[in-house]
């Protein structure tokens, strides 16, 4: 069943979830109603660095809205992220980020189709060149 109805979802702060790639998650939407769009706050604590992983048939952005960090996305290298630019990953490109600041790095992770997590691929490295 696809959604017909304007509605207002308010996510709840306290389901943010750490997970294994090295962040901390809050699905802000995803509902199968929905499948062309799912929406995830991501949260990478100083100094850390996410896994390098890729998303199987789906496109994702990253939106950062706070903090600066490198980000790391097969086919484009290295690049300094700050508030308000946007990072396009191509379906199946590897990608990491590292949160080089004082306080959190926060953003936005837009998927289309929707995130799954059988789409979900980890990998592991020194740098997308070494695979």
């Amino acid at each position: 069943m696809i959604l017909r109805r304007p509605l207002v979802h308010s996510p709840c702060a306290t389901d943010e979830q750490r997970i294994p790639e090295g962040c901390l998650i809050l699905e802000v939407w995803n509902r199968p109603q929905d499948p062309a769009l799912s929406v995830a706050r991501a949260r990478v604590e100083g100094g850390l660095t996410t896994r390098w992983h890729r998303l199987r048939d789906t496109v994702e952005r990253y939106l950062i809205l706070e903090g600066t960090g490198i980000v790391e996305v097969e086919g484009l290298g290295a690049r300094r992220v700050k508030s308000g630019d946007l990072v396009y990953i191509p379906a199946g490109a590897a990608q990491r980020i590292h949160n080089d600041g004082g306080g959190d790095l926060v953003f936005l992770a837009l998927c289309t189709p929707r995130f799954r997590p059988e789409i979900y691929e980890d990998g592991t490295g020194d740098s997308i060149e070494s695979r």
